[in-house]
C-alpha cells in the first residue's frame, strides 16, 4: 500500500499538493494502545524541473553535484517543488536537501556517490548519540520543513570505497582481494587507508573519539568519519518512500529529531560484512510511521534510539509515538532493536507484523550502566522469526559493544550472574512496561534472555502466545513481575526455563518437551514469588538451590 499522491498529480493547478494521501494511512493507528497524532505528511507544491535541465549526465562518469544543487536552488528560490531524477546512473557528491523539495526517482534511476572523500566536508553532527563531527553525509536535510525521497529507484552509497573489513565476516577470496589491494592489515581486520587505521586506533568510544573536540582535531582522521548514506536531522514532516538505498558507508538512514517522519515501502540493503551498517536507525524522533518495508543489513536492522551517556541526557529528546508494521527483516544484529543510545528515553512504541529470516537476534533492548534513560511503554505483536544465530527475545543491560554473535564467538554466553548492586543515579538505564504477544521462533540458539541489573531489574515484561524452537530454552534474571503466559519453548538441551534472582515472575500455560528433566530450574539468593501454574513443569522436574527453593510455587 503505497502513500504516493496518484491522483493529486492531476490537479495542477494547485500550487501544493500533500505527498501522500492521507486514508492510505488510518488503519495503522486503530487500536493504539497510546495516543498518537496522525504523522503529517509533506506537502510539496506542485512544480517540478528534471535534472538534465541543468546540465546533468546519467552516464554513470558524470560528476552532478553542481546539477544537483542547482535544481534544488532553482526549486526552493520558488518556494519548493520536485526534482525529477530520470533514468540513468546519476554520479555525484553530496545532496543537500532543502524545504518543500522532493527528489523522485524514475524506477530505473540510480544515484550513485563517488568515492572521493575529499568531496564530503566535515561537519558537526550526532552520530553514535553523541555530538561530534563526521564527513557530510551524502544525502542531508538539517533543520528544515516538507521533504521527501520518492520513486522506484535506487540510492547507492558505495559503501566498500569507505569500510574497514573484519576477516571473519567475508569469504577467503574476499579477504585475500581486499589485502592484494593494499591498505593496511592489523590481525584480523583491513582497513583502507592510514587515516581511518589512525582514527579507529583513537577512538574512545566505539566510533567517535571523545578526546578530539575541533574540526583541526578531526581532520588527520577523516577517512575513518564514514558518513551516514541519509542523514535527515531536526526536520519536521519527513517521507521516504519506494525507492532502494544501499551500500552505504555506515549507517544507512538516520533520521534524527525529527517530528512526523513516514518511511513507507522501501528497500535497505548492505552486505552482512558492512561494518556499521545499519539499516534504519529512528533517533529522538516524534511521530514516526515505518510500513511496507524490507531490511537486510550488517549492523542492526530496524533501531530505536535517543541519544547516548551525558549527551543524550542533555538533549533529553525521547523517541515517542512510534508505529513499525508489516516489515521484513534479512542479516542484522537485530531484527527490532532498542538501544544501545537510550538516554533520552524511548516510549509508546507499537511493532507489528514483522518477519525476522537470519538475524543475529530477533527482538534486541540493550543498554548499559552510564546510559540512563528509560524504555517504556513497547508493544509488539505477530512476530516470526527464523534462523536466529543467538536470542530469540534479549533484554541486555550488560551490552559491551559488540554484536551478539561476536560476543559469543569470544566466548561471551551473554548471562550475568550475581553482580553486586550499584547506587541508582540518572546514569542507571531502565526498561520496563513490554508487552510482547503472538511470536514465533524457530531455529534459534536460545529462546529468549532477560538479563537486567541487579539495582535497576527489566520490569513488568509480558510475553504471551509464544513459541520458541531453538538450541537452549529461555532465562530469566535479574528481573521483576515478568509474565510468561501460554509460552512453549522447545530447546534441544534443557532446562527450558531458568531463573535467578528475580520476583514476582509468573508462569502460567508453560508447555516444554514432556519429560524434559530439569525443565525448571531456579538460582540465585534474591528470588521473590516465582509461581508455576498450568504448566508441565512439576517439582519433579524443577532443580532449585537452597535459597531459592522456598521461593518457588507451583500448582
Amino acid at each position: 500500500m503505497k502513500l504516493k499522491h496518484t491522483l493529486l498529480l492531476l490537479a495542477a493547478a494547485a500550487m501544493t499538493a500533500c505527498c501522500c494521501t492521507d486514508k492510505a494511512a488510518k488503519d495503522y493507528y486503530a487500536d493504539l494502545p497510546f495516543e498518537m497524532p496522525k504523522v503529517v505528511l509533506p506537502s510539496i507544491p506542485n512544480r517540478s524541473v528534471s535534472l538534465t535541465d541543468f546540465g546533468a549526465v546519467g552516464d554513470g562518469m558524470s560528476l552532478c553535484t553542481e546539477a544537483f544543487a542547482a535544481a534544488i536552488d532553482h526549486l526552493a528560490e520558488q518556494g519548493g517543488g520536485t526534482v525529477n531524477i530520470p533514468d540513468g546512473i546519476w554520479f555525484t557528491g553530496p545532496i543537500v536537501l532543502k524545504d518543500n523539495i522532493e527528489l523522485h526517482l524514475s524506477n530505473h534511476a540510480m544515484i550513485l556517490f563517488s568515492p572521493d572523500q575529499s568531496l564530503y566536508p566535515l561537519t558537526e553532527i550526532i552520530f553514535e548519540g553523541l555530538n561530534t563531527w563526521r564527513l557530510q553525509s551524502p544525502i542531508s536535510a538539517r533543520g528544515v520543513k516538507n521533504v521527501a525521497i520518492t520513486g522506484g529507484g535506487v540510492i547507492d552509497g558505495n559503501g566498500d570505497a569507505w569500510r574497514m573489513v573484519k576477516k571473519s565476516k567475508v569469504t577467503d577470496a574476499a579477504w585475500k582481494k581486499l589485502v592484494a589491494s593494499g591498505g593496511i592489515v592489523d590481525g584480523s581486520n583491513w582497513y583502507p587507508t592510514e587515516s581511518y587505521y589512525l582514527g579507529q586506533k583513537g577512538a574512545t568510544d566505539q566510533n567517535v573519539n571523545e578526546n578530539m573536540k575541533t574540526k583541526e582535531d578531526f581532520e588527520p582522521i577523516r577517512d575513518f568519519l564514514r558518513p551516514v548514506l541519509i542523514a535527515i536531522h531536526n526536520c519536521e514532516n519527513i517521507l521516504i518512500e519506494g525507492v532502494t538505498v544501499q551500500n552505504s558507508p555506515c549507517w544507512t538512514i538516520h533520521p534524527a529529531l525529527c517530528t512526523n517522519l513516514t518511511i513507507d515501502g522501501i528497500t535497505v540493503r548492505c552486505p552482512a560484512y558492512a561494518q556499521n551498517g545499519d539499516g534504519v536507525d529512528i533517533e529522538s524522533c516524534k511521530n514516526v510511521l515505518m510500513v511496507n518495508s524490507s531490511v537486510d543489513a550488517g549492523d542492526d536492522a530496524i533501531c530505536i534510539k535517543s541519544g547516548k551517556n551525558e549527551d543524550g541526557r542533555k538533549r533529553g529528546i525521547p523517541c515517542e509515538n512510534v508505529i513499525v508494521q508489516d516489515c521484513i527483516v534479512f542479516h542484522g544484529h537485530g531484527g527490532f532493536v532498542v538501544g544501545s543510545e537510550m538516554s533520552g528515553g524511548v516510549k509508546n512504541i507499537s511493532v507489528k507484523n514483522l518477519t525476522f529470516s537470519g538475524t543475529d537476534v530477533g527482538l534486541r533492548f540493550k543498554s548499559t550502566r552510564g546510559r540512563g534513560g528509560v524504555v517504556e511503554n513497547i508493544f509488539i505483536e505477530n512476530i516470526t522469526m527464523n534462523n536466529i544465530a543467538t536470542d530469540g527475545l534479549l533484554f541486555d543491560l550488560f551490552y559491551g559493544g559488540k554484536s551478539a554473535s561476536e560476543a559469543l564467538a569470544d566466548g561471551d554466553e551473554g548471562e550475568v550472574t550475581d553482580m553486586p548492586f550499584k547506587p541508582v543515579d540518572e546514569t542507571t538505564p531502565a526498561f520496563r512496561n513490554i508487552d510482547i504477544k503472538d511470536v514465533r521462533c524457530y531455529n534459534a540458539r536460545r529462546a529468549m534472555l532477560f538479563n537486567g541489573l541487579p539495582e535497576m531489574n527489566v520490569e513488568n515484561v509480558r510475553v504471551e502466545n509464544a513459541q520458541f524452537y531453538t538450541t537452549t530454552g529461555a532465562q530469566v534474571n535479574e528481573s521483576t513481575n515478568v509474565e510468561l503466559k501460554n509460552v512453549t519453548v522447545v530447546p534441544q538441551q534443557g532446562p527450558a526455563l531458568s531463573i535467578n534472582n528475580s520476583k514476582q515472575v509468573k508462569v502460567e500455560g508453560f508447555v516444554c518437551p514432556e519429560g524434559m528433566k530439569n525443565a525448571l530450574t531456579v538460582t540465585g539468593s534474591r528470588n521473590q514469588a516465582i509461581e508455576v501454574a498450568s504448566a508441565q513443569i512439576t517439582a519433579e522436574n524443577t532443580t532449585c538451590s537452597p535459597k531459592a527453593a522456598a521461593m518457588v510455587k507451583i500448582n
